[in-house]
């Protein structure tokens, strides 16, 4: 199968790192196709740009629905068009955000998410809020880290997030954490090792996931919310 995983943001650095994040969660057979849009935000952090992303993503979605592809995957914590992607695509649309939660929520009575920015929380805390899962989550951190600092060798990100997962575990009760941006992707596994907890990476969280929805033959439905967009003129 081939699964299209898009990251929303312009910054091809991060779409690599995505691209081997999801080939490390990848089945054998199933073939990774990485990309990201040629116009929109450098970076997500917050609603602005959020809603400037997503048109990007859109295009990006049809292109894989055009060529036929398995499976989606939005590589953008904040689920970016999650809803608007699902009413394009025929193909099962996987948000990180959501398969990174309902992960977490199988192997933790109770799970914390540590992020970048405090403006990337409250997106955060709605989406717990619409997966019904805000219950299970102890608490959203900000780690203060932009998200292209990920991308710096230099930066003191990985100390932060490394901060932000102790305060979790000694304040919040945190028995899982689950990372909140598609570029700690490659951070889950040493993270897991040195905290002694499950440490959820929503990039293979949901290429799991989409594998598996691919397996049993689930499609978007067409009905209600998901129905395709009627032809119109959009000037």
């Amino acid at each position: 199968m081939d699964i299209l995983v898009v990251n929303p943001n312009t910054t091809v650095s991060m779409t690599e790192k995505i691209r081997r994040a999801a080939e490390r969660a990848a089945a054998p057979g199933t073939r990774i196709v990485a990309v990201n849009p040629p116009v929109g935000p450098e970076s997500i952090e917050g609603f602005y740009d959020d809603a400037l992303a997503v048109p990007g993503l859109l295009a990006e979605i049809a292109k894989g629905e055009a060529q036929g592809v398995s499976a989606h995957v939005i590589a953008c914590f904040d689920d970016t068009g999650l809803d608007a992607a699902r009413a394009l695509a025929a193909a099962p649309v996987v948000g990180i955000g959501e398969a990174a939660f309902h992960a977490a929520s199988l192997v933790a009575g109770r799970f914390a998410v540590v992020t970048t920015l405090p403006c990337s929380v409250p997106a955060i805390e709605l989406n717990l809020l619409r997966y019904g899962l805000a219950a299970r989550c102890a608490r959203v951190r900000a780690a203060e880290v932009p998200v292209l600092a990920l991308e710096e060798r230099r930066s003191d990100a990985c100390e932060r997030i490394d901060a932000q997962i102790a305060a979790a575990k000694a304040e919040d009760g945190a028995e899982a954490i689950v990372l909140g941006c598609a570029g700690m992707a490659d951070l889950a596994a040493e993270l897991t090792a040195r905290h002694g907890l499950p440490v959820v990476d929503g990039v293979a969280a949901a290429v799991a996931l989409a594998e598996t929805l691919v397996r049993l033959g689930l499609r978007t439905s067409k009905l209600g919310g998901y129905a395709p967009p009627l032809p119109k003129r959009r000037a």
